[in-house]
């Protein structure tokens, strides 16, 4: 069975058409979902770091505030310094 350079041209041609395609849908697919892609990421980075938790990461410490107008270093702030 013989092979012309044309049938072999016209095959390389399809196959670089094909992945031509490919990349386009990818890249169009990547572009539009962006946004999401990005909060599946992010979820699943702070899951790995707070999964040995056992839940949510505070949102501040105010059982750690200091009480009476202490700065946390035995040095009382006054409450009107003028």
């Amino acid at each position: 069975m013989k092979f012309k350079f044309n049938d072999i041209a016209n095959a390389i041609s399809v196959a670089s058409g094909v992945t031509l395609a490919g990349i386009i849908a990818v890249g169009t697919y990547v572009f539009v979902n962006k946004d999401a892609i990005i909060d599946d990421i992010k979820d699943a980075a702070i899951e790995s770091v707070t999964g040995g938790m056992g839940g949510d990461l505070p949102v501040g410490a105010p059982d750690l505030a200091p009480s009476g107008g202490t700065a946390g270093l035995g040095v009382a702030i006054p409450s009107n310094p003028l």
